[in-house]
């Protein structure tokens, strides 16, 4: 490579590396707030003087690295930082969001009381008919939807969650806050969002998601079922372990 050529490289590269740290700042310092859109390879282009393919590295490097998030057709957005929840607590969502310094939105998608269907009874372990209580909702962070909540109550062991209508105190904040269990069950899983999911997560079709699927029970009487899905760069679980002896 001739020396013309490796100062060219070199200046590109110091291009390159001045761009993303002046993204970064803006982004680290706070100035460009969770869900802010970056300005669009065209525009860094004339901001910088700079060609299409180093700002395609640019904000290539900036999702690698997790600070940024590429939407196809929608552009490249601030990420919102992941929520931590530990594997073994029971959570509660609204708490969780508002403990990370964002706005939390909630949203009543549906409420049946009804008698438990076939379906309800494998996933809640009642009777066919008994008395429950399935519920849907939506929680938001910093106005983006964060978690589907799909929800069902054995009305024979929270006989007040009957009274409660949900559109306001989403059912998770309501049990952590008055109903207490003996026992509980995780199930995690990921897939890729469908179309139905993808609407109500504001996500693309094929996107990974996070699903979790928890039952509490009180002196071995079953008290809800639920299964929560997340977008899957909003979320992760965490635990600690000691050595077994």
């Amino acid at each position: 490579m001739s020396t013309a050529a490796k100062r060219g490289s070199g200046a590109r590269t110091t291009l390159h590396q001045r761009i993303r740290r002046d993204i970064e700042g803006r982004i680290l310092s706070g100035e460009w707030p969770p869900g802010y859109r970056l300005p669009f390879e065209h525009e860094i282009m004339e901001t910088y003087s700079c060609a299409r393919m180093t700002a395609n590295k640019v904000l290539s490097a900036l999702a690698a690295s997790g600070l940024v998030e590429r939407r196809r057709r929608a552009g490249s957005f601030v990420a919102r930082p992941k929520v931590h929840s530990a594997v073994l607590q029971i959570p509660d969502l609204k708490a969780e969001v508002e403990s990370r310094g964002e706005r939390y939105g909630y949203e009543l998608l549906d409420r049946q009381q009804r008698g438990a269907t076939r379906e309800d009874r494998g996933r809640l372990e009642v009777h066919l008919r008994e008395p429950i209580l399935a519920v849907r909702c939506r929680h938001d962070a910093a106005e983006q939807p964060f978690a589907l909540e799909d929800r069902l109550l054995n009305l024979k062991a929270v006989p007040d969650a009957s009274l409660q209508d949900f559109s306001i105190v989403p059912p998770s904040t309501w049990l952590v806050d008055h109903v207490p269990w003996t026992a509980a069950e995780h199930r995690i899983s990921a897939f890729n969002a469908d179309a139905s999911v993808a609407t109500e997560l504001a996500i693309d079709i094929g996107s990974a998601c996070l699903a979790i699927e928890r039952w509490t029970w009180r002196n071995g009487e079953p008290i809800t079922a639920v299964r929560f899905i997340h977008p899957g760069q909003l979320y992760d679980l965490v635990a600690r372990f000691t050595p077994s002896g």
